[in-house]
């Protein structure tokens, strides 16, 4: 596995020399035959020009990205190694304003994980999403009450809510009220367009909020997801190189969908057929599967010092969170028992 990781870091480095000596007009093409993660995640810094999201949630790249700050009012960066602190100035604008409104309600402060890379893209570990600089991670751990320095933000571990000894169940020890109100919170602000948390995590929700639940329904179940929520905003207005991602159904998602995560399909192992053949590696993303654009994006000239583009971050104010009260107590709907049984696992495409 690490001669194969230094032979693929080989290759990227031998690409992005052959991309400086054949010249800017035929890059392009020349990165088009890359793997898609090999090409974005060596890249160092954002790109010059407008601040765009090009391609889909899982499928796309950004130009003009900004870098969140190492830390700020109710908030700090963890992870500072992995350079995915990137983002479109709208996303950077949201996590400022969140944590501000987080404080309000007594959380400490919020511990930021990955955002995207300087031009989004696939990365070489980890996420399917994060490609376009509107999604963020934030811990569920809370802010320390000092300046973390840079190897306490990579030493720091994650903090589960599940009780590991239970079947997706959230742990009461670590589990709060406050929690709760954390994350309805982040579902309330306008651009968020969903939010990502473990099923257990939604099932708590279900069954012990009763303040407004007009935004329950963003909140999604997916695998994983208890160490931390994802956050996920929607398109910027006007932003037509940008996919939307289809609209989140009516209701508060505390339904059959939710309760079949609780049942045996999601977690079953495929069948193997004994009989057949070992199938062939899946082929990698490669750039010309991207938007045509991140082609050009990928071997465009850089932003310039990293101190310019964090500087460009405070460009894009965000809007408030709901107004409407956010009170959590116990008691609520528990899933039905009768569940349906879907065709495909669900995606966070």
């Amino acid at each position: 596995m690490i001669l194969k990781t230094m032979a693929a870091h080989r290759l990227s480095l031998i690409a992005f020399s052959v991309v400086s000596m054949i010249g800017a007009d035929l890059a392009p093409a020349f990165a088009q035959d890359q793997p898609a993660k090999q090409v974005f995640g060596h890249i160092d810094l954002p790109s010059a020009g407008p601040s765009k999201s090009y391609g889909s949630y899982a499928k796309g790249c950004q130009s003009g990205a900004v870098a969140l700050p190492t830390e700020g009012e109710g908030f700090q960066a963890m992870r500072l190694s992995r350079n995915r602190r990137w983002g479109q100035p709208q996303l950077v604008s949201f996590i400022e304003r969140f944590a501000q409104d987080s404080q309000k309600i007594g959380w400490p402060g919020l511990l930021i994980g990955d955002i995207s890379q300087p031009r989004g893209g696939p990365m070489l570990t980890g996420h399917a999403s994060h490609q376009i600089g509107l999604d963020v991670d934030i811990w569920w751990r809370k802010m320390p009450d000092h300046i973390m320095s840079a190897q306490e933000r990579e030493d720091t571990p994650f903090i589960s809510m599940l009780d590991k000894s239970k079947f997706l169940t959230v742990d009461d020890r670590k589990w709060s009220p406050l929690n709760a109100r954390l994350v309805m919170m982040a579902a309330s602000y306008p651009q968020v367009e969903r939010i990502f948390v473990n099923p257990a995590i939604k099932q708590k929700l279900c069954q012990s909020w009763t303040g407004d639940r007009t935004f329950m329904g963003k909140i999604r179940p997916i695998y994983g997801h208890d160490e931390h929520f994802h956050v996920r905003l929607s398109c910027p207005a006007g932003a037509t190189d940008c996919k939307p991602q289809a609209a989140v159904g009516p209701g508060d998602g505390c339904d059959k969908s939710l309760a079949w995560w609780f049942t045996k399909e999601p977690w079953a192992a495929p069948k193997k057929d004994p009989n057949a053949k070992p199938p062939k590696p899946p082929r990698p993303m490669m750039v010309s599967d991207l938007p045509k654009a991140c082609a050009a994006i990928a071997v465009a000239p850089s932003a310039g010092r990293l101190q310019t583009a964090v500087q460009s971050a405070y460009t894009t104010p965000a809007a408030p969170a709901a107004t409407a009260p956010i009170s959590p107590s116990p008691g609520g709907p528990v899933p039905p028992a009768d569940v349906p049984r879907p065709s495909a696992r669900p995606s966070m495409n």
